[in-house]
């Protein structure tokens, strides 16, 4: 009996609530200067309604998650994608204070997105096959921006930047409504899975299907006190501090630095980004594909980060003694593949060491990123006055993968760090 491929079909919904999720968050920034002008809003008040997301994103990462494991992800998942929905068609209908509160909410329902589709993934995919799988998840994220970008820019001149978030609503709640009717918590549960299939999806996965039974006191004592979660949420505050210098200053450093103009440093922009997807992609199945040749986790799922991070850091650096922008911007697109291999090894370290608590976990790692993806765009006005201008931000930008190699090669993940209590926690 052939295995049946239902678990593509759950991997297939989850895709697409990361491209609605990343379409949707980040139409605001595609519009701002129209929204800047319609409503006479200052720069620092076009600030406030960019920021406001990931500040909510991050502080409700933890609180998504725990929510998660209550309800189960047939039901949250839908729940928080039709929230963000409906923040994000409130946004194109309210004043300064109406869009500023919408898109908190939308920050808010939308932190439950990675850390729920981190524990699915665990739950319906094979050990050898949650690279792929988390890759073609974190590709999708990409997908969306790159999509999301020229989209927005035309409905804006086909109907208006009011109309369109109301467009933009509507995905979201279809997908929600999908999911709940298709979707199941366990693969056994569902009809559309074979036993060849649950066979192979249960074969080599350590994954606990019900909470541990641990004090929430003694669960954080364990992320608190593990040098290995620390690695993993320090790493992914520099990556995510990298990544999100695309979506707040590289235009900007294109213009200034380079002398690119408007239209061309836009497209320019998409660059990088379809770096990020390509090598997501490749990421998960090269990682998975070492693991089975292999067998050896810490080379499949942190060799190859630390390494690809490490020649990203390399390639970003050379582009600064490159004076052509197109080929600078093609250098730094290749460093962003390079960092990309590292995001589906992310998920796949998650759902090692995180056991049960994967959502928990998860939430964790992602709130400590969006830390860091809030907390570089604001340092950036400071290298430039003060560190000397773009050339600083640039050796900054390349700091951030260096540090983030180096932790990568620190971590150690040898056992569930809740499921092992005689574990050293080092090695978690």
């Amino acid at each position: 009996m052939k295995p049946s491929r239902a678990r593509f079909i759950v991997l297939g919904g989850l895709c697409m609530a990361a491209a609605l999720a990343y379409l949707t968050r980040n139409a605001a920034g595609t519009a701002e200067s129209t929204i800047r002008a319609d409503l006479g809003l200052t720069r620092e008040q076009s600030g406030w309604l960019s920021s406001v997301f990931f500040w909510s994103y991050a502080l409700c990462q933890i609180p998504a998650a725990a929510l998660s494991l209550r309800l189960g992800a047939r039901r949250a998942l839908p729940l928080f994608a039709f929230l963000w929905s409906v923040a994000t068609a409130l946004f194109g209908m309210g004043g300064f204070t109406a869009m500023v509160v919408s898109r908190a909410l939308v920050g808010v329902a939308q932190a439950g997105l990675v850390p729920i589709a981190i524990a699915v993934m665990a739950r319906w995919f094979p050990r050898a096959g949650q690279g792929l799988a988390s890759g073609a998840f974190g590709g999708f994220m990409s997908a969306g921006s790159i999509v999301g970008a020229p989209l927005t820019a035309w409905l804006i001149i086909a109907c208006g930047w009011r109309p369109m978030f109301l467009w933009y609503a509507l995905p979201g709640i279809l997908w929600a409504v999908w999911f709940t009717r298709w979707f199941r918590n366990q693969p056994a549960e569902h009809s559309a899975v074979n036993e060849a299939e649950l066979n192979l999806i249960n074969g080599d996965t350590k994954i606990v299907k019900s909470v541990d039974a641990q004090s929430s006191g003694a669960l954080w004592r364990v992320l608190v006190t593990s040098p290995a979660m620390w690695c993993i949420c320090v790493q992914q505050a520099f990556r995510s501090a990298g990544y999100i210098f695309f979506g707040s200053w590289f235009t900007t450093y294109l213009q200034e630095a380079r002398g690119v103009e408007l239209i061309t440093s836009g497209w320019l922009t998409a660059l990088p980004l379809v770096g990020d997807l390509t090598g997501s992609l490749l990421g998960g199945a090269l990682s998975d594909m070492v693991l089975r040749k292999t067998g050896s986790q810490r080379l499949a799922r942190q060799g190859i980060p630390a390494i690809a991070l490490f020649v990203c850091s390399c390639l970003v650096f050379s582009a600064w003694f490159v004076s052509n922008p197109l080929v600078a911007v093609l250098i730094i697109s290749l460093g962003m593949f390079c960092a990309a291999v590292a995001n589906p090894c992310v998920s796949t370290v998650m759902m090692h060491v995180g056991g049960s608590h994967v959502a928990t976990v998860s939430g964790v790692m992602n709130m400590c990123g969006n830390i860091g993806a809030a907390a570089f765009p604001v340092l950036v006005p400071w290298l430039l006055t003060n560190a000397g201008g773009w050339d600083a931000v640039l050796i900054g930008f390349t700091a951030l993968y260096v540090c983030a190699a180096v932790f990568w090669l620190i971590l150690k993940t040898k056992h569930n760090m809740f499921n092992c209590s005689t574990a050293r926690l080092a090695e978690a």
